[in-house]
């Protein structure tokens, strides 16, 4: 018989009762009925219960054995009576009648509970992580996550990508994120930087003639924590392709997720590949206001601004005057709600930091509020028309400057569909979000700058960058969203030298400047650049999807707290004289309440 185990704590069945088993796990419960003692022993498998009466040799041990010690149990499986057979375990009708017990690690009082699925604080959590992985549901969590992507690795090989590797130590990019540095000691006062994604790299692969490329990438970021972002790392579904469009990308990777979706969603509906809507950017902050929508909500904004132009309404009318825009928001089947619902959308906008939410209320085809009586009776029927709206449905109305008003209304309608029962459950809802502008206006910078990846390529090539108002230039990039969740970002990639530094001159950079930040990429791309493309979905937010779990932390094994400390490994953490010296470095600020140390690199003794 193995020293440790015949069968694991899921295994046996009533086809086993009779015979002799061994058993290794943990100690989930114990639950003492006088001259009967049970013992539900656990393990990365399964429950089985273990049963021994005061009499039994094997009482005594089991009987001093804490919660969560790792006992392993040899003894005879016997079948359960008909009415305590337990029909929510695998192993529910049988039980196994202890004989022998070796304590193999007996565990201390515990600092928190691992039966059970109660809320616990999340410092004690994150502090002793080990037991918080052996809780049921986290436990399923993390072996969903390992699913996910052992499937997306299979998906991916199955369309003709090869897995690469790409370095870890690189250097420190100017653009995106803060970089995470690390002090190089053969080279003193030099650094490299983690990699915030593979991206100059999977490009750079595409360019020495790798025609599929992709990765579970490790990511690094020093970003603060989000309830969908994880500080410091997270991982992506990195991959690129050459000679490829925009939609060769989207055919590519669509049954990637679909597939994956599906496979792991349970009953819930997914998106069909080959299906996901195109949504281009204004439509996006038009209907949804985001460029993220959850689809699940029907409801669609809309641009009334029009209907206000010289209205008895005179502060919409003034504002759309101004170069405003004032976007209606649907509250559909809101007769009998009381005036009350409409005042606390209101209040809470205001304490969004927005001036307000206007409303209109209708009963029966009967208007009410403020904005109605102002607006009249067939000023507001108009409207209502337009929109398809029904006798009984309310409206709310964000006014203001365009990116505010579309902010507003986009929070409002996620509200009011919150509120209102109206999101779709059971569903998985993809689309990709399309012609993202290429540039923007930087109010801080007074200048124009790229405003989602500098390394895409414009619409229209150079035409567009020597004939256009760089703000009306779109791009050849993309994002990947599943209910109101972005997945990652893509584009078809600037190859061409000559049109990256045009692009990057609108954006009041140097082709000096390129060459000093970008040395690498640009470089290869005089060499003969393949028109080349990809994205990056990101595989914490795939798992925080489909394992229906609000906050990013419940799907990664080890994750930091929202200060980025990683409570039970005591990181980040100071380091010894030797260990600076060797690096040609020194403390010049002592650790301050409110931040850490500052190093300063030196001169190697």
């Amino acid at each position: 018989m193995h020293a440790y185990r015949t069968h694991d704590c899921a295994q046996l069945r009533k086809s086993e009762v009779g015979d002799t088993v061994r058993l290794s796990g943990w100690v989930h419960r114990k639950r003492d009925h006088g001259n009967l003692l049970f013992i539900d022993l656990r393990d990365h498998y399964g429950i089985t219960q273990i049963v021994t009466d005061s009499d039994a040799p094997a009482f005594a041990a089991l009987d001093k054995a804490r919660v969560e010690s790792v006992l392993t149990v040899t003894g005879n499986v016997v079948a359960r009576s008909a009415e305590t057979v337990n029909a929510g375990l695998p192993t529910g009708e049988i039980e196994v009648r202890a004989n022998e017990v070796t304590v193999q690690s007996p565990a201390a009082e515990l600092p928190m509970p691992v039966a059970g699925e109660q809320d616990y604080p999340e410092d004690i959590r994150l502090k002793y992580r080990y037991l918080d992985l052996r809780r049921e549901r986290l436990h399923a969590n993390i072996m969903l996550r390992s699913n996910v992507i052992a499937s997306l690795r299979q998906r991916m090989v199955a369309q003709g990508f090869t897995e690469f590797q790409t370095p870890i130590l690189t250097a420190s990019s100017p653009e995106g994120a803060r970089d995470y540095l690390v002090p190089s000691r053969v080279h003193p006062g030099k650094f490299y930087a983690l990699p915030q994604a593979p991206q100059m790299f999977k490009q750079l692969l595409m360019v020495a003639g790798f025609d599929k490329y992709f990765q579970i990438a490790p990511c690094f970021r020093d970003e603060d924590a989000r309830a969908d972002r994880s500080p410091g790392e997270f991982y992506q579904l990195d991959f690129e392709m050459s000679f490829v469009t925009q939609e060769d990308v989207f055919q590519a990777i669509e049954p990637v997720l679909a597939g994956v979706f599906e496979e792991f969603s349970g009953d819930k509906s997914v998106t069909p590949a080959g299906e996901f809507p195109r949504i281009p950017y204004a439509q996006a902050m038009l209907k949804y206001g985001s460029d993220k929508p959850d689809l699940r909500n029907p409801i669609v904004i809309s641009d009334v601004g029009e209907h206000f132009k010289g209205s008895g309404f005179g502060l919409f009318d003034k504002i759309v005057g101004s170069g405003g825009v004032v976007r209606a928001i649907p509250a559909p089947g809101t007769a009998e709600k009381s005036r009350k619902f409409f005042d606390e959308m209101n209040d809470w906008a205001r304490g969004e930091g927005y001036a307000g939410l206007g409303y209109v209320t209708r009963k029966g085809g009967d208007f009410g509020g403020p904005i109605a009586k102002n607006h009249g009776e067939e000023g507001m029927k108009a409207i209502y028309a337009e929109l398809g709206l029904g006798d009984d449905d309310g409206l709310f109305f964000a006014a203001g400057k365009a990116g505010e008003a579309a902010k507003l209304a986009g929070a409002a309608r996620t509200r009011v569909g919150e509120k209102l029962e109206l999101i779709e459950q059971g569903a998985f809802k993809f689309c990709w979000i399309v012609d993202f502008p290429m540039f923007e206006y930087d109010e801080d910078a007074k200048k124009v700058d790229f405003s989602h990846n500098p390394f895409s390529m414009p619409q229209g090539e150079m035409e567009a960058l020597e004939t256009m108002d760089p703000l009306d230039i779109l791009a050849w990039q993309y994002d990947i969203v599943c209910n109101g969740v972005e997945l990652s970002s893509g584009a078809i990639r600037n190859h061409r030298p000559d049109i990256m530094y045009k692009a990057f001159e609108i954006a009041g950079y140097s082709q000096a400047d390129v060459d000093a930040n970008f040395s690498g990429m640009i470089n290869a791309f005089k060499f003969g650049a393949p028109p080349h493309g990809g994205s990056a979905p990101g595989v914490d937010r795939i798992v925080m999807l489909l394992a229906d779990e609000p906050n990013i932390r419940e799907v990664v094994v080890f994750p930091m707290n929202q200060k980025a400390e990683d409570l039970m490994m005591q990181a980040p953490a100071p380091v010894t004289d030797r260990q600076l010296k060797e690096l040609g470095l020194r403390i010049v600020d002592g650790p301050k309440a409110d931040g850490p140390a500052v190093a300063k690199a030196v001169a190697p003794e």
